[in-house]
């Protein structure tokens, strides 16, 4: 069977057609050659913002929206039958994990390697302790490393894919939706370790990680589409919108840190 093409995508698209094409996409994920031009070639144009500002608002826009209206009502609802309690204090939010440390973390272990699989072959495992420790002097030198030396391996070669054997590269190109998806759903069950749980039926925990779902499937059609820089930055963005939220009402609103 001959492998899926690799398609590209024109980087200026209204909010619309990129809603079809995200949709397109997660019912048969491919990978996609990242638009636009560039100093360094891929490298530039996976790390850089290949997307401007105001349509990473939109995306974020969509998902709150998506989230606090459908999905986010049933996951507290399956949290409420489920005895699920969050971590999450509201009066002491680390919002320097949440804007900055999380976004990169989770999409150079997540989502990274979807266009760069042979790197995620050594990247995954050496971010296991970045992630188990979480941010601390030595995690974000060890981070910074990594991502140097993934770097370094772009500059070295270019091409996602350029190197590998014609029958794996075949292989995992037929394979890619069901890595993406894959991808997808370990992201979201991560999400898991914000519960506390007591005697919680087993098939309550998906509904728990819905909003998580939906969100990764946008960040990894964002990855894909646009560069990881594109997904570091949306996930950031999305994370600070409720950040910021939660920060207005304790300030604002009287009462609300008691």
């Amino acid at each position: 069977m001959s492998a899926q093409p690799v398609v590209s995508t024109p980087r200026k698209m209204r909010f619309r057609d990129e809603l079809v094409d995200f949709w397109r996409f997660i019912r048969r994920p491919r990978p996609a050659r990242l638009p636009g031009r560039g100093p360094g070639g891929g490298v530039w144009r996976d790390f850089w913002l290949g997307v401007r500002p105001g349509r990473l608002l939109a995306w974020a826009l969509l998902l709150w929206c998506v989230n606090l209206f459908a999905l986010g009502p049933v996951a507290v609802a399956a949290a409420g039958l489920a005895g699920a309690t969050h971590r999450l204090d509201p009066t002491n939010i680390p919002w320097l994990t949440a804007i900055i440390w999380a976004p990169l973390v989770e999409e150079m272990l997540f989502r990274y390697g979807l266009r760069r699989p042979r790197q995620a072959l050594w990247l995954c495992p050496a971010l296991v302790p970045v992630v188990l420790w979480g941010p601390r002097i030595w995690t974000g030198l060890l981070l910074a490393a990594f991502l140097l030396l993934a770097v370094w391996a772009l500059i070295r070669r270019a091409q996602p894919l350029q190197g590998w054997d014609t029958t794996w590269r075949r292989y995992y190109l037929k394979h890619f939706g069901l890595v993406f998806h894959l991808a997808t759903l370990t992201f979201a069950a991560v999400h898991l370790s914000n519960f506390v749980f007591s005697k919680t039926p087993y098939w309550l925990l998906p509904l728990l990680v819905l909003p998580q779902w939906l969100t990764g499937l946008a960040l990894g059609w964002m990855r894909v589409r646009r560069g990881i820089g594109a997904a570091i930055a949306l996930h950031a963005v999305f994370n600070a919108g409720p950040i910021v939220l939660i920060w207005a009402v304790m300030r604002w609103v009287p009462g609300a840190a008691t």
